[in-house]
């Protein structure tokens, strides 16, 4: 893992992140949607500049099927945003904790530190393969 790719992924998740919490945060607040419906599209959206992201910038020089590279970028990520939701499902409906604001920390803060993990072993090891890497934590 170099620190070019670890910045880079850090810059893309940051931008993916603010998108997925703004959205969350409007879609649950003033347009007054539900937890997990509001979940589900703010992933949508984040997901996507993620790709874009991650494909133009950080991964721009790995070669490979565009197609490929992105249904597993998705499979990837759908399994992030199960994480997420699980937390905020578990916060919600599990203990009790109801108000948009613990919604926006089980989903948008706990799950989704837990989900960027998933994301960049599945990304850096399962959408990004690097020519020559011997395990999925080397360089």
């Amino acid at each position: 893992m170099s620190r070019r790719e670890l910045l880079g992924f850090a810059t893309v998740g940051l931008l993916a992140y603010a998108v997925d919490l703004a959205l969350f945060t409007w879609l649950r607040g003033p347009a007054g949607l539900g937890p997990l419906t509001a979940k589900a599209l703010s992933f949508v959206a984040g997901c996507s500049v993620a790709y874009a992201g991650n494909a133009l910038g950080t991964y721009r020089h790995q070669r490979g099927p565009k197609g490929r590279q992105y249904a597993v970028f998705l499979a990837v990520n759908v399994a992030g945003a199960l994480v997420q939701l699980l937390c905020l499902a578990v916060s919600h409906y599990g203990l009790g904790y109801t108000s948009p604001r613990a919604d926006t920390v089980s989903g948008a803060g706990i799950g989704m530190a837990l989900a960027t993990v998933l994301r960049f072993w599945g990304t850096r090891t399962l959408v990004f393969r690097a020519e020559g890497r011997v395990g999925p934590w080397t360089g």
